[in-house]
């Protein structure tokens, strides 16, 4: 079993969800996060072949954190069965999806904010919710893109450009950003999604 030592900010996995890693021969962190970095690149890989633009919905995004952590967890693309240190009530999941989902929606057909704040927007709540055990903000990132680059035609997002899984001083910036946003200020989160 692994012994799980987490990042600034990060999840933990509780010991029942831990037991759907997939790869039993897994003995360290860094073994499971090159496993998990290898599955979102295929994932990465099928929304460049296939370009998806009806994401804003609960089936796509169970569907893409399936194809995203599919090979290494059972529970994959299935939301969370227990309450964590963020997010609401796992009983609410399915409703404040659909609800950011049909926000998400009308801020598009509004037009009222640029692309960047729509999807950071998008990106802050949709962590918020935390509808998965794990690899939530892996997944809100790929879906903000998902929506810059394939409904909004802008730009992916740069995200720090560095891996925002490990400790360092940029993840350090991504969760104070997350924080501020919380707080109802989203000048952080859009000024650091484009450096």
């Amino acid at each position: 079993m692994i012994e799980f030592k987490y990042p600034e900010g990060a999840t933990p996995i509780d010991p029942d969800e831990a037991e759907g890693l997939l790869l039993t021969h897994i003995t360290m962190r860094g073994e499971l996060d090159r496993w998990e970095l290898d599955n979102i690149l295929e994932a990465k890989a099928w929304t460049e072949k296939t370009k998806p633009t009806d994401i804003l919905n609960e089936r796509f995004i169970k569907i893409l954190h399936k194809r995203m952590f599919g090979n290494v967890w059972k529970w994959a693309g299935q939301f969370r069965q227990s309450d964590k240190n963020i997010g609401g009530s796992c009983k609410h999941i399915s409703m404040c999806l659909r609800n950011l989902c049909d926000d998400a929606n009308l801020w598009i057909v509004l037009q009222e904010d640029s692309a960047d704040i729509i999807a950071v927007r998008f990106h802050h709540q949709l962590v918020s919710i935390h509808p998965f055990p794990n690899g939530n903000g892996r997944h809100a990132r790929e879906m903000a893109n998902l929506l810059l680059k394939n409904i909004l035609k802008h730009p992916e997002f740069t995200w720090g450009g560095k891996n925002l899984s490990k400790a360092n001083n940029v993840r350090i910036e991504y969760i104070a950003s997350l924080r501020a946003a919380d707080k109802g200020d989203y000048k952080p989160l859009l000024s650091f999604v484009r450096t």
